[in-house]
């Protein structure tokens, strides 16, 4: 075998390795971490990124809206911290919405590697702790002001000790210190573990940089996606999506442009940026809508920077799309998810018959707790103080040769959060939870189906859902290819009352919360389903 084979070969072997390094970093992170959210549901993202701070390999573990925000937002921490002033043992954190993740809610977590007291690259993890302040996990808020605590770029750890002082800032404005102070320490933690694998790595490679290795991974993906891309026709396609909204009706408006090798999505003309929390920073909607070109295109194709790099978007500033500081953007996932069925609105029309319907998107958090500042006191002697997090996820849209998942979130791609997990942890317990029959939409291949909870108070008093950031409660998943649309959302008391799809809803003591989340649209023809999927979905219950 000719050496520039083995050369060939050993690239490929370190390739892996690095990946394997970050899936561990990515695991250490999920198994140790406090918030439900992150050890039950995997809303996480971890990654290496070279000396310039370009993300060379992501885990496989975590979400499209961590990973490809953070793909850009190591970067920033050199703007205040120079590369040459840092030293081992250092970490450095921000939650800052516009150069993070997209919410407070979000820490990134950033540590610098050395070998042999020589930078060689980063490591950076984040993940959704439960609550930092404000109004709490809720759109209400008018301002990012109300919504909780920014921490700017700052060293949470200085050669090896802790910076006690932020964080009993960060502890004292919390709700739930515990579990946060448990979660940042995980992020510490995942980032060493990832470092330790990479010097071991890189000392059984006998490599004393990253940056060959790095280049290789970025050139090779950078390749693969406009390789994908030549593939495709030149031209124009647009689409228009509305959603629910919060105190008006939203219009996403879609162009798609593929020109000489390069994609974008122009939402010019999308609406106005909302009063409240459900607006999407630019870099928030720039990871999903990029996650669903590449999703589409170049799914074959590794996650980095390189392959990042020939994707881009086209914003307005004060748009929906786009806020500017200090718009409220908490609950940003409402609309930053629902961008990528709006990409492949537009896909579909580039390449027909080869883009699945329309989901449930956005994911409904909800965030429970107990009824303790909004009710008078006496009304609650004796009962628990609780806050709690559970997840509904809806139906994915039917596929091109095949039916849409089922309760899965598309396009975040986070878990549930078993409710006895919830149970244990407050008085709420979960009467009711089972597939919603009929609600994805019928097609040659069927919508997805979502999901009902009937959710119950086990002590004589009410309780909140203060997240109530539903959507496709007025414009369902639609279908695509003449399939049908998916059943809509709804949110009401167990004793009749609807509830708005935003805000904050007191359940009255004795009452229940009832959830349907949306289902899936279909893809297709129904009258060409197979008699035998007919038959077998009757057997089920599911139509």
């Amino acid at each position: 075998m000719s050496k520039a084979a083995l050369d060939a070969i050993k690239t490929q072997v370190m390739w892996n390795r690095l990946i394997a390094v970050v899936e561990e970093q990515a695991q250490s992170l999920l198994r140790t971490a406090f918030g439900t959210i992150t050890r039950e549901a995997g809303d996480l993202s971890a990654g290496v990124y070279n000396t310039q701070g370009h993300m060379i390999a992501q885990a496989m573990t975590g979400t499209p809206g961590h990973v490809n925000t953070m793909a850009t937002a190591v970067a920033h921490f050199f703007e205040k911290y120079p590369q040459h002033t840092m030293r081992p043992g250092d970490v450095y954190c921000t939650n800052d919405p516009w150069l993070g993740t997209g919410h407070l809610f979000d820490y990134v977590m950033m540590t610098p590697v050395f070998l042999k007291q020589k930078l060689v690259a980063f490591f950076a993890s984040t993940c959704h702790v439960i609550d930092v302040g404000g109004v709490g996990f809720s759109a209400k808020a008018n301002s990012s002001f109300e919504e909780g605590t920014l921490i700017p770029h700052l060293m949470i750890r200085k050669q090896g000790k802790l910076n006690d002082e932020l964080l009993s800032i960060i502890l004292a404005n919390s709700r739930n210190p515990v579990e946060v102070k448990g979660d940042l320490l995980s992020l510490i933690s995942a980032n060493d573990t990832g470092a330790r694998r990479l010097v071991e790595m890189m000392t059984e490679f006998n490599m004393t940089s990253l940056d060959k290795l790095g280049d290789h991974i970025l050139n090779t993906s950078e390749k693969g996606a406009r390789e994908a891309i030549k593939a495709l026709p030149d031209g124009e396609w647009s689409y228009i999506m509305p959603l629910d909204g919060y105190e008006a009706p939203v219009t996403i408006k879609a162009r798609l442009i593929i020109r000489n090798g390069k994609i974008i999505v122009d939402y010019t003309g999308t609406s106005a940026a909302s009063i409240y929390g459900i607006n999407s920073p630019r870099t928030y909607s720039l990871a999903y809508s990029v996650f669903a070109l590449k999703a589409i295109i170049a799914p074959h194709v590794p996650n980095n920077i390189g392959s990042l790099s020939c994707f881009d978007i086209i914003t307005e500033p004060h748009t929906i799309v786009d806020p500017i500081r200090p718009s409220p953007v908490t609950s940003r996932h409402v609309t930053g998810q629902m961008l990528a069925d709006a990409v492949f609105g537009c896909l579909a029309q580039a390449l027909p018959g080869k883009v699945q319907a329309e989901s449930a998107g956005s994911i409904w958090m909800i965030s429970l707790n107990s009824a303790h500042g909004r009710v008078a006191r006496a009304a609650l002697d004796g009962t628990s103080d609780f806050g709690v997090l559970a997840i509904g996820l809806g139906g994915i849209g039917g596929r091109p040769g095949k039916d849409g998942l089922s309760t899965m979130a598309f396009p975040s791609g986070i878990g549930g959060i078993p409710v006895e997990i919830t149970e244990s942890q407050c008085p709420l317990w979960f009467k009711e939870k089972q597939f919603l029959k009929g609600s994805g939409g019928e097609g040659e291949y069927r919508g997805g189906l979502s999901q009902r909870f009937e959710i119950r108070n086990r002590e004589a008093a009410p309780f909140t859902i203060s997240a109530a950031t539903f959507d496709r409660i007025k414009h369902p998943a639609q279908g695509r290819d003449g399939g049908k649309p998916g059943s809509l959302g709804a949110a009401r008391l167990g004793s009749g009352a609807a509830l708005p799809d935003k805000g904050i809803h007191l359940v009255p003591k004795g009452d229940s919360l009832i959830l349907d989340l949306p289902g899936g649209g279909g893809f297709g023809d129904a009258n060409k389903r197979r008699v035998e999927l007919v038959e077998a979905d009757k057997k089920a219950e599911i139509i």
